[in-house]
């Protein structure tokens, strides 16, 4: 195998996460009193971590406000909990990817901005048959994404050298941290951003369907 390994991105790449972000992100904002979001707006919103979702989200009169962006952080992780398995499935294919990838006893790890907590409980939830080593989100003390931090943590509990890792993500963050840990950027063009923003941000190739990965890894 070209690839000895794949490294997922989360949200926008395994699971259609989007609307119980969006649900989740609107209740909060109305308990302050505050306007809502759209699926599309919350598409570019997300990705770089619950503060950046948060700070983004906020009107502009009050997006650095310390307080108002507290609040609402802690607002939306509570409504978040309530909300992370109504809406959330995972995208058409993945499912079969990962029984490929298992067949031809290839590793797979995930890496996620999104709380680690929250990371664990819906990999858990959605895809239970499958092995994943290591699982990680947004972890106190680790940079969140495109800090290659976590995703050279990965390499080391693999064994691999990061040029022998596939990472496979759906955004410009993605992109900007397997380049920066020098892994081979996939980019997935069914999740929430564009073919351009992709590129420019240093896809090495995209791909439109999760199947079409294996003859990449081959």
């Amino acid at each position: 195998m070209k690839y000895k390994a794949v490294l997922f991105d989360l949200d926008g790449t395994l699971l259609n996460t989007i609307e119980d972000l969006t649900d989740s992100m609107n209740a909060a904002l109305a308990k302050m009193g505050l306007p809502g979001r759209s699926v599309e707006e919350c598409k570019q919103l997300v990705g770089d971590g619950l503060g950046t979702f948060v700070r983004r989200a906020l009107p502009p009169d009050v997006c650095d406000s310390p307080e108002a962006m507290a609040k609402l952080k802690d607002l939306m992780r509570a409504e978040y909990n309530l909300r992370k398995a109504v809406k959330t499935r995972p995208y058409e294919g993945i499912h079969e990817l990962l029984d490929a990838l298992n067949r031809r006893g290839i590793p797979m790890a995930v890496l996620s901005n999104k709380p680690h907590d929250s990371t664990l409980a819906v990999m858990k939830q959605y895809f239970p048959r499958w092995e994943f080593r290591p699982i990680f989100g947004a972890r106190d003390g680790i940079q969140v994404k495109p800090d290659p931090s976590g995703a050279l943590e990965i390499a080391r509990v693999l064994g691999l050298k990061p040029d022998e890792i596939a990472y496979v993500g759906d955004t410009n963050t993605d992109m900007q941290t397997a380049n920066a840990a020098g892994m081979f950027a996939v980019g997935a063009l069914w999740g929430f951003r564009t073919a351009e923003e992709l590129r420019t941000n240093g896809a090495k190739v995209l791909i439109e369907k999760p199947l079409d990965l294996l003859r990449i890894l081959t």
